[in-house]
């Protein structure tokens, strides 16, 4: 059951071009928000539809494929785990996101 713990699998398409950060010592990662949906019938029969938004950063190899071949729009599957993070913005606020850290990924449609 360890395999099972901390595992996200989610299929979506990408709401922008991927943004690439470069690092002063080469490394590079990719984020961008998933868009996946859902829907529902309300009490009434009515067909509610509703999209989720999933932070997503992508690492290590998996970066060049990101980089050369998914853009805004793209269909993929992915497959990652959770992580937490927060930082204090330029007024002393602090921020916490959620984001799905990806290791594996799956070119889907044309």
């Amino acid at each position: 059951m360890n395999s099972l713990k901390n595992k996200v699998q989610l299929i979506g398409r990408l709401g922008q071009d991927p943004e690439i950060i470069t690092f002063e010592d080469g490394g590079k990662i990719a984020r961008f928000n998933l868009a996946t949906d859902d829907s529902y019938k309300d009490k009434q029969g009515n067909k509610i539809e509703r999209t989720y938004w999933h932070p997503v950063v992508v690492k290590n190899g998996l970066v060049k494929v990101v980089e050369n071949y998914i853009t805004k729009g793209k269909e993929i599957a992915i497959e990652g785990k959770l992580t937490n993070r927060s930082w204090d913005d330029n007024e002393g606020k602090k921020h916490y996101v959620t984001e799905v850290v990806v290791n594996e990924l799956l070119m889907l449609g044309k």
